[in-house]
């Protein structure tokens, strides 16, 4: 039946060019080697199991979660022998979030530039040995995912079409012509849940629908003091290009704090300089600065109990959100519809987002009209105090 539903849809290329690609970047003929001895270790034991390779940030985690409670079912696997390969960047949770799977982390960045790291991760990744193994990211760096799904080297291997451009045609093409299966699961831009359904729709043989994101999480007190009711305001993000001016976040803060709220700032200790005007306003106002002082686990009881959450597009955002928690995320146009906003029948009603709808959206964040690389992106920063407070209305009535 796995065989059956994996064969077809496949990459084509004669046996000279997967021996000698053309068009390969400098780093995969680096890597090559190491990967290639990975991939033909021997390990001593017969292929079980399957191995789902998640090599993206805490966002693209929690949009695909749902969809991999299908995947038993899909390519006839129990659940214990299904082994969710991981970044560090969400390591934290992958005890909880992946409960009754099984898990393993790595550092993804370390693995991207370090050949011995990278080395002795695949060696393990070999040892797992998948019967088979399943890559289904749309936007994806093939030097880790699909070199992952290689170096396993699985019987068969299922991978979703990925995103492509002309620097990564030919490294792309010499992973997806070793593949058992190849799944086109829409153009550009398409929501991720979308896309992930799609995908399980396609091994399965029939559609199934779509649901919007959601995690369980523990029962336990946040990292704040007892008191009136708080609101979350995250104003980070992993490029600053994404970050809402502090100054707005300040306004909102103002009018909620005036309403009886108190307030809690998050972020990591990278951010602090972007909100060291806060200081001010925590002195008259209460305002709880956690920046830099919260494990994933403790944002993760923060967000779960808050009565707010105001965020940037970044992972918390993904989080609050499926945590059921009211969030407004401020939203920009680099790949406008593919992670925020959410479409609708896949968004929860308790997320509202914020947005400047602007000509040069799609620009993957290849943005020309900035004059300074720290400064928000015209797209973020055209987004007014009043538009996002019309939100907040809306998710506080």
């Amino acid at each position: 039946m796995i065989g059956h539903r994996l064969a077809g849809h496949r990459f084509e290329a004669n046996a000279f060019w997967r021996l000698v690609p053309g068009g390969m970047p400098r780093r995969w003929w680096l890597f090559r080697p190491f990967d290639w001895l990975a991939r033909h270790w021997p390990v001593g034991r017969s292929r079980q199991g399957l191995l789902v390779i998640r090599m993206d940030g805490i966002g693209d985690m929690v949009l695909f979660r749902s969809s991999l409670d299908h995947y038993a079912e899909a390519f006839g696997v129990p659940r214990e022998d299904i082994v969710v390969l991981g970044c560090k960047a969400w390591g934290e949770l992958a005890e909880t979030v992946f409960s009754g799977y099984r898990t393993m982390v790595i550092d993804e960045h370390r693995f991207a530039k370090r050949p011995w790291y990278r080395f002795g991760v695949a060696l393990a990744v070999r040892r797992l040995n998948p019967a088979i193994t399943v890559c289904d990211q749309f936007f994806r760096r093939p030097l880790m995912a699909d070199s992952l799904a290689w170096i396993a080297g699985a019987p068969q291997t299922a991978m979703s079409l990925p995103y492509i451009n002309e620097a990564t045609r030919s490294t792309f093409a010499w992973y997806l012509s070793q593949a058992s299966r190849v799944v086109f699961t829409g153009h550009y831009p398409l929501h991720e849940v979308a896309r992930h359904y799609r995908f399980v729709s396609e091994i399965l043989g029939r559609e199934v629908p779509a649901v919007p994101p959601m995690l369980e999480w523990r029962e336990r007190e946040p990292k704040v003091p007892k008191g009136a009711p708080y609101v979350v305001v995250n104003p980070g993000s992993n490029a600053p290009g994404r970050r809402w001016p502090v100054d707005n976040y300040l306004k909102l803060a103002d009018r909620l704090h005036a309403m009886g709220f108190r307030i809690v700032v998050v972020g990591t200790s990278g951010e602090k300089a972007d909100v060291e005007r806060l200081k001010a306003f925590a002195e008259t106002s209460g305002v709880i600065d956690l920046i830099g002082q919260t494990t994933m686990d403790e944002l993760m009881d923060l967000l779960k109990h808050a009565a707010l959450v105001l965020t940037n597009d970044s992972g918390p955002a993904h989080l609050a959100v499926a945590l059921g928690v009211r969030t407004l995320v401020v939203v920009g146009g680099g790949h406008f519809g593919c992670f925020f906003p959410y479409p609708e029948g896949i968004a929860p009603a308790t997320v509202r987002f914020a947005w400047t709808a602007m000509d040069c959206y799609h620009c993957f964040w290849r943005c020309p009209k900035r004059t300074d690389d720290r400064d928000a992106f015209p797209c973020v920063a055209a987004v007014t105090p009043e538009q996002a407070w019309a939100k907040v209305e809306e998710l506080l009535a």
